[in-house]
This record gives C-alpha cells, sequence and structure tokens, in this order.
C-alpha cells in the first residue's frame, strides 16, 4: 500500500478495514468456495455495522463523506480476502448505491441506501442479460407505463449478488419506438411478486457472491421507483461506469497481493539444490516482475482516483477508467500466475490458496465491460482528444515544436503517402 498517499485519516481507516479482514472466519471462505455459502450475509451485515459500506457518501444517508482514493484503498484491502469479497462488497455499496445517492431521491435514498450502507439490506444491479452484457443499450427487458406504474418483464443473468439482494437496480426498455440512447430507464426493484432468482451457474472461480439470473414477469414498479428520469437510464449508466470499472480495477489488485505474499512466503523457505529457491533468478525475477506490476498497478488506480475526486474533464476521465481496468486486471491475472509458477505443482493443489485466486481472477479481464471493450473506448477517446488538441493550438496559433519534423528525412513529401 502507498501509505504516503494517504492522510491521517486513511490510514486509520485502512486499518478499520484490515480488521474487518482479520475477522473473516476462515470457514466462511472455504465454504464460499465450495459454495456451501451461496451469498455472503454475515460479512456484509459486519462491514455495515462497522460502517464500512459505501465510505464515499454523505454522512446523511450512512457514509463517511470520504473520497475516491479511500474507496479504492478499502476495497483493495477487502480483496486480500478473495475476489467475490470485493465483488460483493462493491456491488451494493458502491455500484447501486452510486446510482441512487447521485440520481434519486432523498425518499430513495432514505429507504433504500441507509438501510443497505448499515448492512440490513442487500442490493445488487441487474444489467447484463442473456444476449449479451456489453451491448447494453440493446437491453430487451421492458418496462410498459400503466398510469403510475411500469409492469416489468425480461431476464437478467451473471447477476452478481442475486441471491441474497433484497432489490435489484434493473435497466430496461421503456420507451421501444425511441433511439436506443433515449429508450432505457433505471428502476428500483424490490425482490417481491414475480421476481424469481435462479442460482444455477457453475462459477470457475468467484463462488459464494449469488450470482444467478433474475426474471421478471409481470412486476410492478411503482413509479416513485424509477432512478432519475424516464427514458434517461443513459445518465445513470454512464455515472455507473466509473464504480463498475475503477472499483473493479482496485479490487484486484487485493487478491494478487494475497497471492503474492503466499508465493513470498513459500519461496524464502523452500530448498532446491541445496539453496532457498528464492536465490534462483528463475524464481526471484518473477516475484519483482511481479511486483513491479502491482507497484505500476497502484500508481494507475491511485492517479485515477485522484483524477476523478479533482472532477477531472469526464471524456478524459472515461479513457482512465478504462486504460486502469485494463491494465490493472490483466497485470494482476500474470501476478497470480507468476505466483503459482514460482511455487511449482503445490501452488497448483487447494493446499494453498493462489490456486483460488487464480481461477478467481479470470473474471476480472471480462465483467463490468470486457477489456476489449475498454480497448475500443481508450483507442476512441485517445483520437478525439487529439483532434481537440490539434483545433486548439492551431486556433490558439501557440509555438508548438512541429514533432514530425525531428527526422533526417523530414523533407520527403514524396514519400509521406496517406492515401
Amino acid at each position: 500500500m502507498y501509505d504516503f498517499l494517504l492522510t491521517s485519516e486513511q490510514r486509520e481507516l485502512k486499518d478499520e478495514v484490515r480488521d474487518l479482514v482479520h475477522w473473516v472466519p476462515r470457514e466462511m471462505i472455504v465454504k464460499m468456495d465450495r459454495d456451501e455459502i451461496r451469498f455472503p450475509r454475515e460479512f456484509l451485515h459486519e462491514a455495515g455495522r462497522r460502517n464500512l459500506l459505501g465510505i464515499r457518501y454523505p454522512k446523511v444517508w450512512g457514509g463517511r463523506d470520504l473520497d475516491w482514493v479511500s474507496s479504492c484503498m478499502a476495497i483493495e484491502e477487502i480483496g486480500t480476502l478473495g475476489y467475490i469479497f470485493a465483488c460483493t462488497f462493491g456491488v451494493g455499496a458502491e455500484l447501486v448505491c452510486d446510482a441512487i445517492i447521485q440520481h434519486g431521491t432523498d425518499a430513495q435514498k432514505e429507504r433504500y441506501v441507509q438501510p443497505l450502507l448499515r448492512g440490513e439490506l442487500f442490493a445488487a444491479e441487474a444489467l447484463t442479460e442473456p444476449r449479451g452484457g456489453s451491448d447494453f443499450f440493446g437491453a430487451t427487458t421492458k418496462a410498459e407505463e400503466k398510469g403510475d406504474l411500469f409492469i416489468l418483464n425480461g431476464q437478467k443473468r451473471f447477476i452478481v449478488g442475486a441471491e441474497g439482494a433484497d432489490f435489484f437496480l434493473v435497466y430496461a426498455r421503456s420507451n421501444p419506438d425511441a433511439k436506443p440512447h433515449e429508450a432505457i430507464t433505471s428502476f428500483i426493484v424490490d425482490r417481491g411478486p414475480g421476481v424469481t432468482v435462479e442460482y444455477l451457474y457453475g462459477l470457475m472461480g468467484s463462488r459464494g457472491g449469488g450470482t444467478g439470473r433474475v426474471r421478471f414477469k409481470d412486476v410492478e414498479v411503482p413509479r416513485e421507483n424509477v432512478v432519475g428520469r424516464v427514458n434517461g437510464g443513459v445518465d445513470v449508466f454512464n455515472t455507473m461506469m466509473v464504480p463498475e470499472r475503477l472499483g473493479t480495477a482496485a479490487m484486484t489488485i487485493g487478491p494478487a497481493v494475497a497471492a503474492l505474499e503466499v508465493a513470498g512466503g513459500y519461496t524464502t523457505r523452500r530448498k532446491a539444490f541445496g539453496h532457498h529457491i528464492n536465490r534462483f533468478e528463475g524464481v526471484s525475477f518473477q516475484v519483482a516482475e511481479a511486483s513491479m506490476l502491482l507497484d505500476a498497478s497502484r500508481s494507475i488506480v491511485y492517479t485515477t482516483a485522484r483524477a476523478v475526486d479533482a472532477g477531472e474533464d469526464p471524456a478524459t476521465t472515461r479513457r482512465y477508467i478504462s486504460e486502469t481496468k485494463k491494465f490493472v486486471t490483466e497485470s494482476c491475472e500474470k501476478v497470480v500466475h507468476n505466483a503459482m509458477q514460482v511455487m511449482g505443482g503445490i501452488g497448483y493443489t487447494d493446499v494453498y490458496p493462489v490456486e483460488r485466486h487464480y481461477r478467481d481472477l479470470r473474471l476480472a479481464p471480462i465483467w463490468t465491460g470486457t477489456n476489449e471493450v475498454m480497448s475500443m473506448i481508450i483507442a476512441h477517446e485517445w483520437y478525439r482528444e487529439y483532434a481537440e488538441q490539434v483545433t486548439r493550438r492551431r486556433a490558439a496559433r501557440t509555438r508548438q515544436r512541429d514533432l514530425e519534423a525531428d527526422a533526417v528525412n523530414a523533407e520527403a513529401t514524396e514519400e509521406k503517402v496517406y492515401e
């Protein structure tokens, strides 16, 4: 942890989070990985009791009025338990809360946010559909307006926390005749008549988080449960990309830290050919690479967190967040790979938790937008920024070095063919 980036208040918070991590019984971790515990209610209740859920939000609604740096620090620490702990910690207290805090009414915050942050209610975000996840605006779940109600029909899948959720943040098509960006509404949907949850996935890893399919059959949703404006789900979705993707990056660091620490302990004790194996370059260089990737991951996470806290240009922040999610998830997968590699065959067994972290982190580059989607966003925003920068320079007529001219044969214009 980069403690020098933290204030004294943030360092005290880190100690509180570590106390929570220490509190978690080993049996809970084991039973979740075996799917014997399908949703970590006890863990989330304890986190709420300690006032560690939703620390970025106003105190009046149950938060601590802190910032993104604090949130990233906390969720990284939670992740050392296992990726699914950080996932379930973040889905309700970061994703769903974020939507209601930013776009909801005071009545919604009082009814849903306060008990959620106390660990008394649980929530899940219902976005992904069987037809696809990245194509958000192609959602087929429908909400038909009838007076003061909306009648909801459709289904969502791969919903983390579905098994234990008391309510869902649901995106549904509310205007079938409008353009895709003007056709979606965000709703708070209580678990009740017409809402069916099926816990049916045999996941490779990240088990015990209640991941399931949610079906909606003629569900009556009152108008006061619309989050934001009718047909304005795009507003909610756009702001949700910050906690979804920056949060994913921060939580991915935790399991990688845990795996490398286990590997460090093993390689400093294990002997081969009469020497501790950490003296061999084939081992130590892989640990060095893992350490470098972790430090780089933390650097980009905290730089991006500060950009969000500072209110940087939203489009630029969108690029930062996409870069962060892609770089960190891929880097931390490599960290866990190296940790298993230096441990050899024993690392592939369940004698050590490295194999669990290895399985769990395979989710990281997939969910909250695949890394291929991140690359699309990065490229789009970079070229947009580049074009705007060129336009500003020309308009301002500022003295700017022509970098293209710094070549021996820069004047060979006949070689510069563009069509």
